[in-house]
C-alpha cells in the first residue's frame, strides 16, 4: 500500500463528502471529516475505521473562517501533517431568484464559495511550509453553465471556478509544489435533495443522468494523487453540458427554460426542514448516509470518467494506433505501386 495520507474532507457527514471519506480510508489514509452534523460525522467515523483508515472527527462551519484555520490545525495536531484538503462542503436553495431572500443567498453563498476560499487558505497555511500538498475543488457541471432554481449554488459554482484558476496561476508563478486541482461532477444520487431548502412545488431532484457517490469518490481520490492536471470531468452529462455550452450557449438557454423545470422536480411533498441554517441531522438524531433515493436510477460506472482518468494512456493508444495504421497505409500504398 503507498504511503498513508493525512487527508480533510469538508461536507463529510453525507453524500459525495461521505463516499470521498471511506475511499480515502480503503487505501489506508487517516481522514479528518469536517461537517457540522454530529450523526453524520460519527456514522462517517466509524465507516472510515472499518474500511481501514483512521478517523478525526472536527465539527465545524465552513463559513467561519477562523473555525476553519482552528479545525486546520486540530488537523495537524493529530496527524502531523496536511497532505490532501478537499473541499466539498455547499448549501443550496431550489427556488426562482425572485423567491430566495438576501439572507438565503448569502449563506448558500458563504458557505459554497467563501468556505471553500476558507478552507484552502487554511490548507496553504500548513502546506506552503513544506512544499508540498494536493488541494482538490469538488465542482460541478453548473460551475459553467447556470440552470434555473439553483441560482445561488450555480453561482457559487462559478466562483470558486474562477477562484481556483487564479490561485492554480500564482502557485505555478511561485513554483510551488503545491497542487490545485479541480473536479466538475454530474448529477449525483445524494440525501441533498431531501435536506436542501426547496420551494418547489413537489420534492427536489437532480436533472438526469444519476450517477453515485462513489464514482464521484473516485475521480476525487484519483484527482488527490494526480493534482497536476487542472481539472477533471466526471459523466458523460457533464462533458455533453460544457461542450454545449461552450458551442450554443444560447441554443442551451433556451432548452434549460423548456425543460429543466420539470426536470428537478418529483412528485410528493418535501417534508424536511433545509439544512441551510442548521444540520439536517441536527435535533432529528438521523444519519442521512452517501446515497439519496435514486439507487433505481443512478449509474454506477462511467466510460467518460475512466477516460478522464486515463486520459494520458488513452492518448498514447491513439498515438500508437495512429502510427500503426499510417505504416500499414503506407506499406500497402508501397506494395500497389510495385
Amino acid at each position: 500500500m503507498s504511503r498513508r495520507r493525512a487527508v480533510v474532507v469538508t461536507g463529510a457527514s453525507g453524500g459525495v463528502g461521505r463516499a470521498t471519506a471511506r475511499a480515502f480510508a480503503a487505501r489506508g489514509d487517516r481522514v479528518a471529516l469536517l461537517a457540522r452534523g454530529r450523526d453524520g460525522l460519527a456514522a462517517a467515523a466509524d465507516e472510515v475505521q472499518r474500511a481501514g483508515g483512521e478517523a478525526l472527527v472536527v465539527s465545524v462551519d465552513v463559513a467561519d473562517a477562523k473555525a476553519v484555520e482552528d479545525a486546520a490545525q486540530q488537523v495537524v495536531d493529530a496527524f502531523g501533517r496536511i497532505d490532501v484538503w478537499v473541499n466539498n462542503a455547499f448549501a443550496g436553495v431550489f427556488a426562482p431568484f425572485t423567491e430566495i431572500t438576501p439572507d438565503e443567498f448569502r449563506r448558500v453563498t458563504e458557505v459554497t464559495y467563501l468556505g471553500y476560499v476558507f478552507g484552502t487558505r487554511a490548507a496553504l497555511r500548513h502546506m506552503q511550509p513544506r512544499n508540498r500538498g494536493a488541494i482538490v475543488q469538488v465542482g460541478s457541471a453548473l460551475a459553467y453553465r447556470g440552470i434555473p432554481l439553483q441560482s445561488a449554488y450555480c453561482g457559487a459554482k462559478h466562483a470558486i471556478q474562477g477562484f481556483n484558476e487564479s490561485l492554480r496561476c500564482e502557485l505555478l508563478h511561485e513554483g510551488s509544489r503545491v497542487r490545485t486541482t479541480m473536479v466538475q461532477l454530474p448529477a449525483v444520487n445524494t440525501p441533498q435533495f431531501d435536506w436542501v431548502l426547496s420551494r418547489m412545488a413537489g420534492r427536489a431532484r437532480p436533472v438526469a443522468p444519476i450517477y453515485q457517490p462513489e464514482l464521484a469518490a473516485r475521480a476525487i481520490v484519483h484527482a488527490a494523487g494526480h493534482p497536476r492536471r487542472r481539472e477533471y470531468w466526471v459523466g458523460g452529462s457533464t462533458t455533453a453540458t460544457m461542450l454545449a455550452n461552450a458551442v450554443a450557449p444560447g441554443l442551451l438557454d433556451r432548452y434549460l427554460a423548456r425543460t429543466a423545470f420539470d426536470a428537478q422536480r418529483a412528485e410528493g411533498d418535501h417534508h424536511l426542514h433545509g439544512n441551510l441554517w442548521s444540520p439536517a441531522d441536527g435535533p432529528h438524531g438521523r444519519d442521512f448516509g452517501a446515497h439519496g433515493r435514486f439507487d433505481d436510477e443512478a449509474l454506477s460506472d462511467s466510460r467518460q470518467e475512466w477516460v478522464s482518468r486515463n486520459r494520458g494512456r488513452v492518448g498514447r493508444g491513439l498515438a500508437v494506433g495512429g502510427a500503426v495504421g499510417g505504416a500499414l497505409a503506407l506499406a500497402a500504398r508501397r506494395k500497389r505501386t510495385h
